[in-house]
């Protein structure tokens, strides 16, 4: 469980969620013993993540050209988490 009483700044936000989202992230807080906010800062811990890797994958195709359907199955395969089909 993330505790906020590490060395870290936090800076207290209101955000606006559709009602189902809402709802949804407070269940799947409350499954996981999180409050909604450090819920909400893992969300987008990982959207964060996830953005920076399709810039990186986005400059490397800049510099090397696009990624072939093989190397992109591969890629598919590793994050699956088996062998890609030769």
């Amino acid at each position: 469980m993330r505790c906020y009483r590490r060395t870290m700044g936090v800076r207290k936000l209101s955000v606006a969620l559709e009602e189902a989202i809402a709802d949804a992230a407070t269940a799947s807080a409350e499954r996981q013993g999180l409050s909604l906010s450090a819920w909400l800062n893992r969300a987008a811990e990982n959207a964060l993540a996830i953005d920076d890797g399709l810039a990186a994958a986005a400059e490397w195709e800049a510099e090397h050209g696009a990624l072939t359907a093989d190397e992109l199955a591969a890629a598919d395969a590793t994050l699956d988490g088996r062998r890609p089909r030769r």
